[in-house]
């Protein structure tokens, strides 16, 4: 990318995500600053270099006078306060998310008039540590950053949202809103709740079990780490499609139930299971070409692509 490319990012959350992009956009030659409600957290990113404040309405203000494509990098609960704030002081500028969850976003977003400048985006990253400290610049670094081509999705800022992405080390894999939701709940949403439920497990087991605790155990249950107020605001936006994969993943742990207390066996789960964990092994990306934001069918063909797992590693 050329340094003309890189328009100012503006970034409102500076916690784990938010943080790291800061980071990373900094990294890769971008002028971008942040906003953290936090007094504190806002201190503890400007004694590290980077230029984070408390105050939002200044935040906006600069972003509006520089064009700067702003970010929101909120827990879903606060999405309303802070798109209202853009409202306010910076309707005009270009919009980007990376809320764990799309489709509450968009109708967010489309509820206060911003949809024109919006796309939304996630990168597929992150740990169980939270906050500032645990913001790290290479965080997205060989991720899939999810970009939004849903209707009425405007190229100039789509091209800026995915070049950010691309600065940062990702890979961009389009998708819609309610594709993304649904795809996250199986692989991102459910595994929260299926970790918090080992972890439980485990507990339950008393001093005994968790000393006999070991790999499996750990790393089943990494992300039961996360502060749980945290694993609520990006599980609960997405009900819907969690409660059906939660429905089914109950019907599958029912049949592996019965089929050991009938026949001790579990070799249907089990052998499905590895089939299903080859198949993710041996998943390969593979690289769309020849499809310039703008042209026509641009969306749609994306759309096409990221279903079938391809991504993009650089715009035309």
């Amino acid at each position: 990318m050329t340094s003309a490319k890189k328009a100012p990012v503006c970034v409102l959350g500076t916690g784990l995500i938010g943080g790291s992009l800061v980071r990373a956009a900094v990294a890769a030659g971008y002028d971008s600053w942040g906003y953290n409600r936090s007094a504190a957290g806002a201190h503890a990113a400007r004694t590290d270099g980077f230029d984070v404040s408390e105050d939002l309405p200044a935040v906006l203000r600069r972003a509006a006078d520089a064009d700067a494509l702003i970010v929101v990098a909120v827990p879903m609960p606060a999405v309303d306060h802070i798109l209202s704030s853009i409202v306010t002081f910076a309707s005009q500028c270009a919009l980007t998310d990376v809320v764990s969850v799309k489709a509450p976003v968009r109708a967010a977003v489309h509820a206060h008039g911003l949809a024109s400048r919006y796309v939304g985006g996630h990168p597929m990253a992150g740990t169980a540590q939270s906050g500032w400290g645990a913001a790290d610049p290479d965080l997205f670094r060989d991720a899939v950053w999810a970009v939004g081509v849903d209707e009425g999705t405007h190229a100039d800022p789509w091209a800026r949202v995915a070049r950010l992405a691309l600065d940062c080390g990702s890979v961009v894999l389009p998708v819609l809103a309610d594709e993304h939701d649904r795809a996250v709940a199986r692989v991102s949403h459910l595994p929260h709740v299926l970790a918090e439920a080992l972890a439980l497990a485990g507990g339950s087991g008393g001093d005994l079990a968790l000393g006999l605790a070991a790999g499996s155990f750990r790393d089943g249950t990494r992300v039961a780490g996360t502060a749980p107020d945290l694993v609520r605001a990006i599980c609960e936006p997405n009900s819907a499609a969690l409660l059906d994969v939660l429905e089914e993943t109950l019907t599958v742990l029912g049949a592996a139930r019965d089929s050991l207390r009938i026949d001790n066996s579990l070799a249907e789960l089990v052998e499905a299971g590895y089939d299903a964990r080859l198949r993710y092994e041996s998943a390969r990306r593979w690289e769309i070409t020849d499809v310039r934001p703008g042209d026509h069918d641009w969306l749609e063909t994306l759309r096409a692509a990221g279903q079938r797992g391809g991504v993009l590693t650089h715009l035309n």
